[in-house]
Formats: structure tokens, C-alpha cells, sequence
């Protein structure tokens, strides 16, 4: 299987910086894992587009855009459950 590229939003890399080491370290894993296998198991599509997805990692969700054609993962949105869908 080819393997994405993957990118961050500004703000993404800002909400990321935020978090602390215990949950980072799991949250980086998962995004890694995201460049091998853009829908891995668990992966939900949010409603109203179908290139925009979110993954659970503890409390926190991760909501990234996969572009097939150019082979892309852009990650949008990393946040606390509680503050992702405001």
C-alpha cells in the first residue's frame, strides 16, 4: 500500500503543542499511523463530506481531510471530545 504525506493545519500543530506528554505521545502515534492507512478501523466520516474523517485517540479526536488523488492526509483539528464539535 502507497503511503500519504502528511500535513498539518497551523492550527492543528497549535492545538497539539497544548497537549500534554502522556496523551501526546499516543495522540502522535495515531497521527503516524494515519500516512499508512488514511481509514483505519474505528475511522467515522463526519456528515456533509465525504473527505472529512475523525479517530478517537482517549478523550481527545482528531479530524483530518484524506485526498486520494494526491495521496494527502491533512490533519484540521486536534481537541478535547468535549470542545472538538463547537
Amino acid at each position: 500500500m502507497a503511503s500519504y504525506k502528511l500535513f498539518f493545519k497551523r492550527s492543528a500543530e497549535k492545538e497539539l503543542r497544548k497537549i500534554l506528554p502522556p496523551d501526546l505521545h499516543r495522540i502522535v502515534e495515531r497521527v503516524k499511523a494515519l500516512s499508512y492507512d488514511p481509514r483505519p478501523s474505528g475511522a467515522q466520516m463526519l456528515k456533509g463530506e465525504a473527505r472529512y474523517f475523525r479517530i478517537r485517540q482517549g478523550d481527545y479526536r482528531i479530524i483530518y481531510e484524506v485526498d486520494d488523488s494526491a495521496q494527502q492526509v491533512a490533519v484540521i483539528k486536534i481537541r478535547h471530545r468535549r470542545e472538538v464539535y463547537d
